[in-house]
């Protein structure tokens, strides 16, 4: 589970590149009851649920740019982890920079390119809410290549984890927990795709947030209903809940899950 009890590379923050941050703000506050605060001069807005920060959007600057959620993980030091990155194949896409007191962030390409970033926390220590319903609870990564951002986390980051195999021949999943801590810490996956099954990137890997949600079927009523659409589901997936694999209208991805009820004692 995702909390806000925040330690070393578990995540920790989480904001959307859109072309037009009112547009986003009015879909999502529509899909999962976000109220908004906007900072004009910032470009960028906090979404809030109950008051507590549960993800941001910043305006798309970079020509060309797909919009797309990015994914932060908690590091104690945004210069050593930057470091750390280009001694493991790495890229620093954005060096590490303050943020007006708030904390120090960076932006980095894994080797098969997908893209995340960290934040160093200052007065902003991270999200307010997480695992709960319209907050993230999950974080995905398709790659094409498992075994080798296993290794680049792992020595990045001090992952841990552990293999799940698939129904059928659905492959293996892997499960990832922050180091040092135990199962029920578990915050996120990593599935291996062909590059070809990654159109929205070219072959390129990336993250992907999971939200979850009281009522599956209700939140993708609201997604279509306010001009996005369903990629994959709605299905029911044995022990994890009812899910789908969502796009919202600028084109980036995410997932929605209605978690499975614990099993009664």
């Amino acid at each position: 589970m995702i909390t806000t009890d925040f330690v070393p590379g578990s995540p920790s923050w989480l904001d959307l590149g859109a072309p037009d941050i009112a547009a986003a703000s009015r879909f999502y506050g529509a899909v999962f009851d976000w109220e908004t605060e906007t900072y004009e001069d910032a470009g960028y807005a906090i979404f809030r649920s109950g008051g507590k920060a549960a993800a941001a959007v910043g305006k798309l600057e970079e020509e060309g740019a797909r919009s797309a959620w990015m994914s932060y993980f908690h590091t104690d030091d945004a210069d050593a982890t930057a470091q750390a990155v280009e001694r493991l194949g790495g890229t620093v896409r954005a060096a590490p920079f303050d943020v007006d007191g708030e904390g120090r962030m960076a932006q980095f390409s894994d080797p098969q390119g997908g893209q995340f970033a960290v934040w160093q926390p200052g007065k902003t220590v991270g999200l307010g809410i997480a695992d709960e319903p319209n907050s993230l609870c999950w974080t995905e990564l398709y790659t094409t290549d498992a075994a080798d951002a296993q290794r680049f986390y792992g020595e990045l980051f001090g992952w841990t984890t552990s293999d799940m195999p698939l129904p059928g021949d659905g492959g293996t999943y892997v499960l990832v927990t922050p180091a040092g801590q135990p199962e029920e810490r578990m915050h996120g996956g990593i599935m291996e795709m062909p590059a070809e099954a990654l159109t929205a990137t070219g072959g390129r890997a990336y993250w992907h947030p999971v939200f979850a949600v009281a009522d599956c079927d209700a939140t993708l009523a609201r997604i279509t209903g306010n001009g996005g659409s369903v990629q994959m589901g709605p299905e029911d997936a044995e022990g994890v809940g009812r899910l789908a694999v969502c796009v919202d209208p600028f084109g980036a991805g995410f997932v929605v899950l209605t978690p499975a009820s614990p099993p009664e004692a």
